[in-house]
């Protein structure tokens, strides 16, 4: 989820008032946090209850006066959200509530942010920079990337490296960097500095392949917070905000958006101990996450990179295990093509 931050605070800690306060103080919180709604929490922070201006003026009506405890106002069962709980799905709460402000708790119902139904429906504005790798020559592809870069090869009517960066873009991001190689003159040509699309977009040159990571390790300056990187020819209707939310959550150095593949084995199956058969399946079919291409990267990861130097992303992923950091994955279930051959080219066409 995306915290408002304020003087280096999540703003949301504005809505918290102890349980001691009195109706004079809770007033003041909302004067002050201007969200409508305060968080009444215990000193540890595990949420009691909600007070909304309704609830103090009923207060009121009842003959209590300013100076009493807020005990009696609080609203002991809010409508609350789990933290693991998407954007989307929570928005949609909000709506069929008919809810403006949604407190979002962890597994101890610790207070650890508050939705907004106004911020909900608009895209947050996200400072992380996304990083897409451009470089690849595309031979598996050819002819389509004889003469051109297939980032550059049209999906409908533009570019699939337009179809990432609009999608993007409507998800709040606005800082991108293009690592590019192969005909990266064209590239470069057709997107220019990004003002077109109102986005910052730089550009880094391999002078030769670096692989799906290599060229992280040009990132000048390094990033100050986690960073978004996908390959150049994954078309996803995956949400980059939400995966880069669920990094965060999850307080993890690397994550990796994964997708369920299914494939069915053309023969029956014997299984053996020894000489001794012991069972059959018939045409099996065998599950697997497989890794969509898609990431999110704490800038703590980039110390394993050496400049220059040819790396790619699951050999940083192991790496990063080995040094005991936090990996994890991203489960993902929306539509999504790696446009790597002619046919998966074709499948694009109707994306």
């Amino acid at each position: 989820m995306t915290e408002q931050i304020i003087n280096n605070t999540p703003r949301w800690k504005k809505a918290l008032v102890p349980v001691e306060s009195t109706i004079r103080q809770a007033i003041a919180n909302l004067d002050q946090s201007t969200m409508q709604i305060a968080l009444v929490t215990s000193e540890d922070g595990v949420l009691i209850g909600t007070i909304t201006d309704g609830d103090i003026r009923r207060g009121l009506l009842k003959g209590l006066d300013l100076d009493s405890p807020i005990d009696s106002i609080i609203n002991y069962a809010p409508l609350v959200v789990p933290s693991h709980m998407e954007r989307d799905t929570a928005l949609q709460i909000m709506q069929v509530n008919r809810v403006r402000q949604l407190p979002v708790v962890d597994e101890e119902k610790r207070v650890v942010d508050l939705y907004l139904l106004k911020e909900l429906l608009q895209p947050a504005r996200r400072s992380n920079l996304m990083v897409i790798m451009a470089g690849g020559k595309g031979t598996r592809l050819r002819p389509y990337t004889e003469n051109c870069p297939k980032p550059l090869l049209t999906v409908g009517d533009k570019p699939m490296l337009e179809h990432i960066i609009e999608r993007a873009k409507s998800e709040g991001f606005e800082n991108f960097i293009l690592t590019t190689h192969y005909l990266a003159y064209m590239i470069e040509d057709y997107f220019k500095d990004g003002s077109p699309w109102q986005i910052n977009i730089q550009y880094i040159r391999e002078d030769s392949p670096l692989g799906t990571a290599g060229a992280l390790s040009l990132l000048s300056p390094a990033p100050l917070e986690p960073f978004v990187v996908t390959n150049g020819d994954v078309l996803t209707d995956v949400r980059y905000g939400e995966l880069l939310d669920f990094h965060v959550r999850h307080k993890a150095v690397g994550t990796m958006a994964v997708r369920l593949h299914e494939w069915q084995y053309p023969y029956g199956v014997v299984h053996t101990d020894g000489v001794n058969i012991i069972e059959f399946e018939e045409k099996p079919i065998y599950r697997a996450h497989v890794n969509a291409g898609v990431y999110v990267m704490d800038p703590h990861a980039l110390r394993l990179l050496k400049e220059g130097e040819y790396h790619d992303m699951p050999t940083l992923f192991q790496q990063l295990q080995n040094s005991g950091e936090r990996v994890i994955a991203y489960p993902m279930h929306e539509p999504w093509i790696d446009v790597g051959s002619p046919s998966d080219f074709e499948k694009a066409s109707y994306y």
